[in-house]
């Protein structure tokens, strides 16, 4: 997918009209951002914005992220774990202290 993020008001009015102009290329809208299709048809309407407004409109290529493949088994088994912690008020740091779950540090300089 292309996902397409605007930073002025006149870029977000054109990708509105774009939008609804070509619905069927829109994957989902977000406001100031847009997924396309990876289509030409997706292709043409993000150039046609770049043309048009320049460096007020950024895209990038995409492609859908699969938590099985993409995220350690640590990692999902640590995120299941504190979804259902006894209290949801319980921060992380806390649930995890005495568990084999990563620390939030180790994770936060972890790429994926």
């Amino acid at each position: 997918m292309l996902l397409v993020v605007t930073y002025s008001r006149e870029a977000r009015q054109t990708l509105r009209t774009m939008c609804g102009t070509y619905d069927e290329t829109v994957v989902r809208r977000f406001g100031r951002a847009a997924l396309f299709a990876e289509t030409e048809l997706g292709a043409f309407l993000a150039l046609r914005l770049r043309a048009k407004h320049a460096g007020d409109v950024q895209v990038e290529r995409t492609s859908p992220w699969n938590e099985f493949r993409d995220a350690p088994e640590r990692v999902r088994n640590a995120a299941d774990a504190y979804e259902s912690r006894a209290s949801a008020s319980t921060p992380y740091a806390k649930f995890r202290a005495g568990t084999g779950h990563p620390e939030t540090d180790a994770m936060r300089d972890a790429e994926l």
